[in-house]
């Protein structure tokens, strides 16, 4: 009896290089990529010499054509772009990786045409075989959700499986996140989590991993390479640097914005240079990392979700923002320039202060910093009780006062934690804006 070419094709090791000739005279030549349980009974996926993958029928009665490579290439068996291969690293255990939805953890479903989650530990490492070249990987799945659905207990519940993976033994976490709220969560982790034992890494991707400009393997790449750096103890962001797969910048995780809706450099730090970069293999330093803190890995009380970010605009109604903020304990106001409100606000704005809520400004620029003594407006909201947060970025300031609220009943005690840096997120003043050209 003949063997039937599906089965022929599914023994061979994933990146064996074939054609599938179909009796119709169709023609597909390309590499074995893992296939998933979505697929049909006789579907495979080729990676094809164009970088894009595709979903082949195979007919029963196909030819397959076998092509090795020869002993003694040295071809990649799944030829997609990636960084250089980074010297042994200077931590080899075990790396968690906490999956959590997005299109880093994604890939095409080639029935539907859709993008659908990729699933276990299994799955994942054959997307991203090199990823334990400096040691092992252990994939936690935690999430399954777009960035824009996740919540502020997926912080908490995230915040608790950097936890547990430190005490099962890893030398540092990397988590897989959408990219769009991706700066949310980095900053709930920093203000979450205490006296950290080793790096944080949240990475995303812009592109999905089937796709030829994918930058998912090389982030995620990088980002384990520097989940394995020694004497990082903080949570960060790690994203491409540029526009080619040569260089990747460590932002700090209260420090970080997304800019841009596509690119792949599409994420910045503001007011500062990024931490550090990953080129060739190796991290070098910009900043000053944090020392570790003489406190245990421990997770603090959660945020108090009766908070909220209004961004102040021309013709912002002040009946409508008054009724906005009736009901929360805190608020931040992401100002204009220095931190300004337009006058009519001030009323809502001082019984907001005055029956016990926390209000603090931000600027909208995003490079430079609140202050409120430059114009008489500043010394108005001042004088009505508002908090002005230094450079701390609108988004980072918003997590920061749900942290704080949840750690105290007391306004003056919400306050002060509001105001004392906490993971390297406000500086009061800056001679550079920071600005992205």
């Amino acid at each position: 009896m003949a063997t039937d070419p599906i089965d022929e094709l599914r023994r061979l090791p994933m990146g064996e290089l074939v054609t599938v000739v179909n009796p119709d005279g169709r023609r597909w030549h390309g590499r074995l990529v893992p296939a998933h349980e979505l697929s049909g009974d006789r579907i495979i996926q080729l990676k094809l010499e164009s970088g894009y993958n595709v979903g082949v029928r195979v007919d029963p009665g196909a030819k397959i054509e076998h092509h090795p490579a020869p002993a003694s290439s040295t071809e990649k068996r799944l030829p997609v772009e990636r960084p250089p291969t980074a010297p042994s690293a200077p931590a080899s255990g075990p790396v968690a990786l906490l999956t959590t939805g997005g299109t880093i953890a994604s890939r095409v479903d080639y029935q539907t045409g859709g993008v659908r989650p990729v699933h276990g530990e299994r799955e994942i490492l054959s997307f991203f075989p090199e990823l334990e070249q400096g040691g092992p990987v252990r994939v936690v799945r935690v999430l399954d959700k777009l960035s824009e659905d996740v919540s502020r207990d997926d912080w908490v519940l995230l915040a608790h499986q950097v936890e547990a993976a430190f005490r099962s033994g890893a030398v540092g976490v990397v988590i897989a996140h959408g990219t769009d709220t991706l700066q949310f969560t980095a900053s709930a982790l920093s203000f979450l989590l205490e006296g950290l034992p080793g790096p944080v890494v949240l990475v995303g991707a812009q592109r999905s991993p089937d796709r030829p400009s994918s930058d998912g393997f090389t982030n995620m790449a990088a980002a384990v390479r520097v989940a394995r750096e020694p004497d990082l103890y903080e949570v960060v962001v790690v994203m491409h640097a540029g526009l080619s797969d040569d260089q990747w910048a460590v932002h700090r995780g209260t420090r970080v914005r997304k800019m841009h809706s596509s690119r792949r450099d599409a994420f910045a730090t503001r007011n500062e240079p990024p931490l550090g970069r990953v080129a060739n293999g190796a991290v070098s330093w910009e900043q000053a990392r944090r020392p570790r803190s003489g406190t245990l890995l421990a997770v603090t009380k959660p945020p108090d979700g009766r908070g909220a970010l209004l961004w102040m605009f021309p013709g912002l109604d002040p009946t409508r923002a008054a009724e906005f903020a009736r009901t929360l304990r805190g608020l931040v106001l992401a100002g204009t320039g220095l931190g300004h409100t337009a006058q009519e606000h001030l009323a809502w704005i001082r019984a907001a202060t005055g029956r016990g809520a926390v209000v603090a400004m931000t600027t909208q620029t995003l490079g430079g910093s609140v202050d409120p003594y430059v114009y008489a407006t500043g010394r108005e909201l001042l004088r009505a009780g508002v908090v002005f947060a230094g450079d701390m970025l609108p988004e980072t300031a918003y997590v920061k006062l749900l942290w704080a609220l949840g750690q105290s009943d007391d306004p003056a005690e919400v306050t002060r934690l509001f105001l004392a840096d906490r993971a390297g997120e406000m500086v009061n003043r800056h001679t550079d804006t920071g600005a992205v050209g």
